[in-house]
């Protein structure tokens, strides 16, 4: 009852053809530069959303510093005010909110700096990124079109796609040399 499919009986020469081989090999090696430069595209996208996380995270540090130098310099007013009132705690205070003052605009200078410096490697690893996606892409094309010399026997598709494949590669390489 069950039969099985029959496959069709191909011409003996089809497979034999001189471009089967040299192809295939080729779309092969391809297709595993494509899955390295998917690869590495993903990894740097994920670095450059760990670092634009790092980067918020210190702009908030310096939002909520900020915050405390203005009230600390409101303090400051206040204790003025007061201190002649009774001279020996104001001048304790006075110096007290000086210094805090003085911690709280140092603190912001420091975090400022760090959220520059991560903004700036996130938007080198988003550059790295898109240079291993526009590679990608290049390497699928040629692919694709190396592929196309399987049904059509034309090396001009075959030559055409290892073109491309070799622009998709150097694009990708690129991406490493970026400083």
């Amino acid at each position: 009852m069950s039969e099985g499919i029959e496959l069709p009986e191909s011409h003996h020469g089809s497979e034999d053809h001189p471009l089967i081989l040299p192809v295939s090999i080729t779309i092969s090696i391809m297709a595993v530069l494509v899955a390295g430069a998917s690869l590495l595209g993903h990894r740097a996208h994920t670095e450059g959303l760990r670092l634009e996380t790092q980067a918020a995270s210190r702009w908030t540090q310096y939002q909520a510093k900020s915050v405390r130098l203005h009230e600390a310099q409101g303090f400051s007013d206040v204790v003025r005010l007061v201190a002649p009132l009774n001279k020996e705690l104001g001048e304790e205070l006075k110096e007290k909110y000086v210094k805090e003052v003085e911690h709280y605009e140092g603190d912001k200078v420091d975090v400022s700096k760090e959220a520059k410096n991560l903004e700036e490697e996130r938007d080198l690893t988003v550059r790295k990124a898109d240079r291993f996606d526009g590679g990608e892409a290049l390497l699928e094309i040629g692919l694709v079109i190396c592929s196309i010399t399987l049904l059509t026997k034309r090396k001009g598709f075959w030559f055409g796609g290892l073109l491309i494949g070799t622009v998709g590669v150097a694009l990708s390489a690129t991406g490493f040399f970026l400083h």
